[in-house]
Formats: structure tokens, sequence, C-alpha cells
């Protein structure tokens, strides 16, 4: 690079027509102690609505767990008792099927004691 091109490579940088040599930048733009408590708090509040919504979600979840619970052990209990039910019901079936109680013969009142 010869003098000459490095002294116009020097002046297009600080020396364009019109304008300044020397820039002034803007502030950058930053929030206040003020402005930072409310987001944090907005956003503080926002989370704490977000948690009770769950909770809430998994109570009502819960209740309707319990009723369905309540039914089938009532369901079972139903189930268990018409399953004694028919069981006694198979056995008078079987015991009056049964060769022994062929030949059983009816018996007659013979009186009655004073």
């Amino acid at each position: 690079m010869t003098y000459s091109s490095s002294v116009a490579v020097s002046r297009r940088q600080y020396g364009r027509r019109n304008q300044n040599s020397v820039a002034f930048a803007a502030p950058a733009k930053a929030l206040g102690p003020v402005s930072n408590t409310i987001i944090l708090l907005f956003l503080a509040s926002l989370v704490g609505l977000l948690y009770l919504t769950q909770v809430t979600k998994t109570n009502a979840f819960g209740y309707s767990i319990n009723d369905l619970a309540q039914e089938q052990s009532k369901l079972l209990d139903q189930k268990s008792d018409l399953e004694v039910g028919a069981a006694r019901l198979h056995s008078l079936d079987r015991v009056a099927a049964s060769e022994a109680a062929k030949a059983l013969v009816p018996a007659a009142p013979s009186g009655s004691v004073r």
C-alpha cells in the first residue's frame, strides 16, 4: 500500500464531506429499579397463578379418581355377594341331584312331644 492510498483510506473514514469526525452514541436504554421491581412482581404473580391452576386441576382429578375408586369397591362387593349367592344356589341343585339325595325317603311326622 502506498502513502497516497493510505491517506485516502484514512480520509474516507474520518473526513467525509459534511460529517463530523466525532460520533456521539446514544446512551443505552436501561430500566430503572422501580421498573425492574414491577416486572419481577408481575412475573412472580404469573408463576403463582400458573402453580395454583395446576394444583387446582390436580385436586379436581383427585376427586374424580376417588369417586371412581369408591364405585369400584362397591361393585367388587356386589360381585362377591353375587358369587356367594350363585354358589349357594348351585350347591342346592348339586345336593338334590346327587345319588345320596335320591336314595333318601321322605319322613312323615310321627307326633309331638308334650
